[in-house]
C-alpha cells in the first residue's frame, strides 16, 4: 500500500485473539495519526476502544500514501542526486541513471515498518481492529461492511471520526488516462517522464515540483494566485520563488485551468488565459476532499461542507452530536499529520474527561521542498496589520561554518520579536533541515514570559559547528537592530 499499488482490501489487519465485542465505550473510524492518537489515548484512560479500518493495514493515508511515502521518495531522489554530481562519477566518467520507480520502491521499506509499528500500538493496548467500512446507522450505531464478512452492526457511547482526506478530483478530468495522475496515483507511476506540468502551488503542488525537479524533468507549476504559498511570510516566499527559478522550474502565475487535451504521447493544459503547456505527464494537486462520502452522515443530520470537511467547536465535537467528535484533514485546516496526531489525543482526552490536556493551537509548518521551509507564529505582514512594534534578527546560512562544511549553504533563519519586550513572536526557516531547526525556537517561543525572548539564543552555548547556530547570530543581528 505505499502508493496505490500497495491498497488492498481488508487483508492483512491483525486481529485479535477474540472476537471484538458489539459495544464500546469508544470507537474511532480511521487508523492514520488522528485515529491513532484518540484510540491510544482513550486506551490508556482505561477505555474500552475499537478501531475500524476500511484499507487492509493501518496507518491511513499519512502513512501510505501521503507523508511517509512522499518524503521517503523525496530523500531517495535527494540521495541520487547527490551521488549524480559526485565528483567520483565525474572523474570516472560515468553518469548514473535512476528511474521513478525504483526510487519510489526503496520507500517501502519504510512503510514496512511504520506499519508494524503502528500496528503494535493497537497488539499491546489491546485496541481491536474491525476491518472494513464504516457508515453510521444513528448517532450511537455503526455499521460495518467488509468485502468476504458482509455487514455487521456496532454501538458505542461516542465516536471519533479520523476518515482523513484524498486529492480533490474536478469532475471533467480523466484520472483513468495513464499520463494523468493526483498526489495519490502518483506514486503508483512506474516509469521516468522528461517533463511534467503540475497545476497548484500549494504545499503538495511544490513539494513535488521540487523533488521531480531534482530528477532532472522539466517542470511546470502552475499557480492560481499570484504568489507560491501566499500563507508564509514575504520574505520565505521570495526566497523559495527564486530558488525554484534557479533550479529550472517555470512559474506560471495567476492563472487558471480552463481544460486537458490528453493525448497517447502527451497531456496539453488550456489556461483560461490563452496559454498552452504540453508535458508528457499531469499532476493535479489543487485541493483534497474530507472522505466523508458514504459515511451515513446524512442520518446525523451533519453536512459536509463542499470539499467533504466537517464543522466541529473547540473541543473538537460535532455541532449536531458532542459525543461525535472530528479530527484531522477531515476537519480541514491545518492537514497535517502531526496536528491530527495531537487532535485525536485532544479529542479523547476531552471525552475521558482529561481536563489537563490542552490542544496544541501553535503548530510549525513543514515544507519539504527542496530545501525545506518551515514556519511558526506571525509574518511580517500579520504584525504590521496589527500594528505590533516587532523587530527581526536574520542568520544567512551561507555564513554558518555548518553549511559551509556541508555545502548547503542556501537558507536563513529569521526571527520577529517584540521591540520592548524581546518576546519572540514568529520564525521562519527556510533551507536544509529547517523542519527540525524550528523546533529550537517553538522550546523557546512556548514559554511564559519573561522566559520567551530571544534573549535566550544570545546567554545559552551551542554546539559549534551546527546549524543551530543560526539562532544566536540571529538573535545577536536583531538585538543589533535595537539597541
Amino acid at each position: 500500500m505505499g502508493g496505490c499499488q500497495r491498497r488492498g482490501r481488508f487483508r492483512r489487519i491483525h486481529p485479535m485473539a477474540t472476537e471484538p465485542s458489539s459495544h464500546y465505550d469508544l470507537i474511532v473510524i480511521g487508523t492514520g495519526p488522528g485515529g491513532e492518537g484518540a484510540a491510544m489515548k482513550a486506551a490508556k484512560c482505561g477505555k474500552r476502544v475499537a478501531a475500524v479500518e476500511r484499507y487492509s493495514e493501518v496507518g491511513g493515508g499519512a502513512t501510505h500514501w501521503g507523508t511517509i511515502p512522499s518524503k521517503a521518495l523525496r530523500r531517495a531522489i535527494y540521495n541520487a542526486s547527490i551521488l549524480h554530481g559526485s565528483a567520483v562519477y565525474k572523474r570516472l566518467d560515468v553518469s548514473p541513471s535512476f528511474n521513478f520507480a525504483d526510487l519510489l520502491q526503496s520507500a517501502n521499506h519504510v512503510i514496512d515498518e511504520q506499519v508494524s509499528l503502528r500496528q503494535g500500538f493497537y497488539d499491546r493496548n489491546r485496541v481491536p481492529l474491525i476491518p472494513g467500512h464504516a457508515r453510521f446507522v444513528d448517532p450511537h450505531t455503526i455499521e460495518v461492511n467488509t468485502d468476504d464478512a458482509g455487514k455487521k452492526t456496532y454501538t458505542a457511547d461516542a465516536f471519533v471520526v479520523a476518515v482523513g482526506s484524498r486529492p480533490w478530483r474536478p469532475p471533467e478530468i480523466d484520472f483513468n488516462h495513464p499520463r494523468i495522475f493526483d498526489s495519490d496515483t502518483l506514486l503508483a507511476m512506474r516509469y521516468t517522464p522528461r517533463d511534467i506540468t503540475v497545476y497548484g502551488a500549494g504545499v503538495i503542488g511544490c513539494e513535488y515540483a521540487s523533488m521531480l525537479r531534482n530528477m532532472r524533468m522539466d517542470v511546470n507549476l502552475v499557480n492560481t494566485r499570484d504568489q507560491v504559498l501566499s500563507f508564509l511570510d514575504e520574505e520565505i516566499i521570495d526566497a523559495l520563488a527564486y530558488h525554484f527559478s534557479q533550479q529550472g522550474i517555470r512559474i506560471l502565475q495567476n492563472e487558471q485551468f480552463d481544460r486537458l487535451e490528453p493525448r497517447d504521447d502527451a497531456v496539453i493544459l488550456h489556461l483560461k488565459s490563452g496559454k498552452q503547456i504540453k508535458s508528457e505527464i499531469f499532476l493535479w494537486a489543487n485541493g483534497r476532499s474530507g472522505n466523508t462520502n458514504d459515511l451515513g452522515l446524512e442520518n446525523l443530520d451533519i453536512a459536509p461542507n463542499q470539499r467533504g470537511q466537517i464543522d466541529v467547536n473547540e473541543n473538537l465535537q460535532t455541532l449536531q452530536h458532542p459525543h461525535i467528535y472530528a479530527v484531522g484533514d477531515v476537519i480541514g485546516f491545518p492537514s497535517l499529520a502531526s496536528a491530527s496526531y495531537d487532535q485525536g489525543r485532544f479529542a479523547a482526552s476531552h471525552y475521558c474527561g482529561d481536563a489537563d490536556y490542552k490542544l496544541v493551537r501553535d503548530i510549525p509548518t513543514g515544507i519539504y521542498t527542496s530545501p525545506e521551509i518551515s514556519s511558526l507564529g506571525k509574518t511580517e505582514k500579520q504584525l504590521t496589520e496589527a500594528k505590533t512594534s516587532y523587530e527581526v534578527g536574520k542568520s544567512m546560512f551561507k555564513h554558518l561554518a555548518r553549511a559551509q562544511i556541508t555545502g548547503q549553504e542556501v537558507g536563513m533563519l529569521k526571527l520577529l520579536f517584540d521591540r520592548t519586550t524581546l518576546e519572540l513572536l514568529g520564525i521562519h526557516c527556510f533551507g536544509t533541515n529547517a523542519a527540525e531547526i524550528i523546533h529550537i525556537g517553538q522550546a523557546i517561543m512556548s514559554q511564559p514570559a519573561p522566559h520567551n525572548t530571544i534573549n535566550y539564543f544570545v546567554n545559552t552555548t551551542f554546539n559549534y559547528p551546527t546549524m543551530a547556530e543560526a539562532y544566536r547570530v540571529a538573535a545577536l543581528n536583531g538585538l543589533d537592530r535595537v539597541s
